[in-house]
Order: structure tokens, then C-alpha cells, then sequence
């Protein structure tokens, strides 16, 4: 077999059982790696390139070391799981810099940390004064952890209003010019809706590279072509196509209501709105 075509199925191979092994580790080791993790990397990363390359290497051996660098750090993070004691060996403790408003400037110490570098680490999260701070702590990871006193805090919707109301977060509903019916569903909408929407501002789906839809049912989208402009359509279609939007709400609020009273007053609703609509249409005609 020419060497070549051995350099390559060796390459081949290892790749599809580095992807494997990945798979196998989890997204956490690929989005905060520890210290050991990054050096079992690094160390993977030249077992696997010098085995793909040297011919002469036993196969076999680069297998076993690589499955044993590999898999150390999994067998590690299962142990992590389930006995805390090990886990805190393993990934140590926070470290309390504020507590209560005072700086502990043991712990700065215990961690060399110096004043200039815990004031940085502030700066980098907009905090310029001391005497706003009620907590602060170094994760075990090396982040740094902030909680503003309170009257430093900025105001939020809950600290103004009692009844919160339940946001859900956007979908998205079309993807390089191709519906999804999946998101549309679980807004408890249809293609009929979505293109009633898109018609309002003289698209069609083909030209929209990426469309979302919020929990408010407000469509917002990106055109393939930059230099176009959505047109507005005329008032009497836009009147109909606002009928249309309001019917399908009604519709959808009939389907998530779990209430008899409220299904029959959420469908008397929707009738009535297709009713209204169906004799503006013959209005408009004329």
C-alpha cells in the first residue's frame, strides 16, 4: 500500500474517533476547559497529528494512549457528580473577595490577588466605586462574581409591576427563504398567518433570508437583498389582512384556553371577526 494512502486512512480514522471522544466529553470541557483539560488537549492533539503522519508508529499503542488521555478527564467529571468531596479536590472553592460590603483582604491574599487587579476585574464589569458593592467572589474557574447593594442595582420590571407577564423567547420562522413549521407551531401559528404578515410588507418568502416572530406575534426580518425595502400594502388590504391576524389570534386562544367559557367567548369572537370580514371584502369590491 502506497504511504500516502496509509497517512490518510490513519488521519481519517484518528479524526473520526477524536469527534467521538468529543461527543463523548460533553459541550461543558469544549466551553470552560480547566487546566488539566487544556493540557490533555494539547497532549491528544500531538499523539493524534505525530501517529497520523509516522508510518512506523504502532497504531494500536496511539490508539490506547489516546483513549487513555482522553477518557481520564470523563472519568473524572462522573466521579465530580457524584461525591462533592471529590469535586471540591477537584475544582476547589469560590473565593469570598466582598462580604457584606468589606473587602477581605486575606482572601485577596490567599489568591495573590493585588488591589490593582481587583479593581480591574470591577472596572471590566462597569463597577468604579467600592462602596457599591454588597458581594463579590473568585469562582473556582478564575470568573469573577458581582452583586451590586441594592440601591445600586438597575430597576427591573418586577421591582415596578407585581404581575409579570410570561414572555416567550422569539422564533424563528423562516431560514434561507424556507418555512419552518415547527416554530410556527409552537407559537400556535400557520403558514397562512405568516404569509398574511410577510404580504402587509410586499415580501414573499423566497427573498427573506432569516424571520422571526416574537410572543407578541411581531414579525421581523432579513431581506437576502440589502438595498430592497419592504413596501406597505394598500389601506384596504391591510384592513382585511388585520381582520385575518385577529381572527387567528382568537383562534389560538380557543386552542391553549383550558376553560369552557373561555373557548366558547374566544370562538363567538372569531366568528364574528370572520363575519366582519367576509362583508368588508364584498364593501371593498365595489
Amino acid at each position: 500500500m502506497p504511504e500516502w494512502i496509509e497517512i490518510g486512512i490513519r488521519s481519517f480514522s484518528i479524526i473520526i474517533g477524536l469527534f467521538i471522544i468529543t461527543k463523548l466529553l460533553g459541550k461543558k470541557q469544549l466551553s470552560k476547559l480547566s487546566f488539566f483539560e487544556y493540557i490533555v488537549g494539547i497532549t491528544v492533539g500531538d499523539i493524534a497529528g505525530t501517529l497520523s503522519m509516522d508510518s512506523e508508529l504502532d497504531v494500536t499503542n496511539g490508539i490506547t494512549s489516546i483513549l487513555i488521555w482522553s477518557l481520564f478527564p470523563l472519568v473524572i467529571s462522573q466521579i465530580s457528580l457524584r461525591y462533592k468531596g471529590f469535586r471540591d479536590l477537584i475544582d476547589g472553592h469560590a473565593t469570598v473577595f466582598v462580604e457584606n460590603g468589606k473587602i477581605l483582604e486575606r482572601n485577596l491574599r490567599k489568591e495573590k490577588y493585588s488591589i490593582d487587579e481587583f479593581m480591574e476585574q470591577l472596572r471590566k464589569k462597569d463597577i468604579f466605586n467600592i462602596d457599591n458593592i454588597e458581594f463579590a467572589t473568585l469562582e473556582s474557574n478564575g470568573d469573577f462574581s458581582v452583586l451590586l447593594k441594592k440601591e445600586c442595582q438597575p430597576v427591573t420590571y418586577g421591582d415596578l409591576f407585581s404581575e409579570i407577564p410570561h414572555v416567550k423567547e422569539p422564533q424563528t420562522v423562516i431560514m434561507d427563504g424556507i418555512i419552518l413549521d415547527e416554530p410556527l407551531a409552537k407559537l400556535g401559528l400557520n403558514r397562512g398567518w405568516l404569509k398574511s404578515q410577510l404580504e402587509k410588507q410586499g415580501v414573499i418568502v423566497e427573498s427573506i433570508f432569516l424571520a422571526q416572530v416574537n410572543s407578541k406575534g411581531n414579525v421581523s426580518f432579513d431581506l437576502y437583498d440589502d438595498k430592497m425595502k419592504p413596501q406597505k400594502m394598500k389601506e384596504k388590504t391591510l384592513v382585511l389582512l388585520t381582520l385575518e391576524k385577529g381572527i387567528t389570534d382568537f383562534q389560538y386562544l380557543e386552542k391553549i384556553t383550558s376553560s369552557p367559557e373561555r373557548k366558547a367567548v374566544y370562538t363567538n369572537i372569531a366568528e364574528s371577526l370572520k363575519d366582519i370580514q367576509m362583508n368588508l371584502a364584498e364593501l371593498l369590491k365595489s
